[in-house]
């Protein structure tokens, strides 16, 4: 019994003091505000950008939304691993000065954390439309960013 009044009386104390502590830790010297419930969910990750949000485009646009834009659009990795990399202008479509057979080789040896990609998934005129696309640019951003 002796034990349970002494725990009891050390927990009291110790409840005490960080009540105390939270008290001068207040700018105000008032007692620290009641902790606000959840604030809600997280914000929701951007909409990926699609055909849907860039109706009528063609050629190397549409072949650059369809293929490339999910990493290399606002939302995507490979556009974080350029800024991080410290390129001035991570997004590949706001960027001028993109020679196209540097965009070709680029995609089918790969660079940096991407991957190589394969003619059985992207052709060479397909790949060729996409770096004559990226190559015209800067191009303005639209439909995400």
């Amino acid at each position: 019994m002796r034990k349970a009044v002494v725990f009891g009386t050390a927990l009291a104390v110790a409840l005490a003091g960080c009540a105390g502590v939270a008290v001068a830790q207040n700018a105000g010297g008032e007692a620290a505000p009641a902790a606000a419930g959840p604030a809600g969910p997280p914000p929701g990750m951007p909409q990926p950008i699609t055909m849907a949000q860039r109706p009528g485009v063609i050629g190397g646009e549409a072949l650059y939304v369809e293929y490339c834009i999910a990493c290399h659009g606002p939302n995507g990795m490979g556009t974080g691993l350029l800024q991080r990399a410290g390129r001035p202008e991570p997004l590949l479509e706001a960027r001028g000065g993109l020679p196209a057979q540097f965009i070709i080789t680029a995609a089918r040896n790969g660079i940096g954390n991407m991957p190589a990609i394969p003619r059985g998934e992207v052709s060479d005129e397909q790949l060729q439309a996409i770096a004559d696309y990226l190559a015209a640019g800067p191009h303005a951003v639209a439909g995400g960013a």
